[in-house]
């Protein structure tokens, strides 16, 4: 089972590594839906801190979008030129 990650910790990663990650949670709640569909499922938590992790991915992806957190190796100053 793997840990959830926080805000903080996704900030410090790259696109890549970030749309990677959004790839693995998407699967890994597809599958624990249909453990729970199937009534195979032990943990129900996990559905909940799966779908939180998505979206703390997603908002780190747009923070980075709209120039207000720099993703890893970029400073403020890059990111608010890219955003120009």
């Amino acid at each position: 089972m793997a840990k959830s990650v926080t805000a903080h910790e996704l900030r410090d990663q790259s696109v890549e590594d970030l749309v990677s990650k959004l790839k693995e949670a998407k699967e890994e709640l597809f599958n624990l839906r249909f453990q729970a569909a199937t009534g195979q499922l032990d943990n129900h938590s996990r559905l909940r801190t799966v779908k939180r992790e998505i979206s703390r991915i997603y908002t780190v992806m747009r923070e980075h979008e709209l120039g207000i957190a720099p993703l890893s190796g970029e400073s403020a100053q890059e990111s608010k030129e890219a955003a120009e």
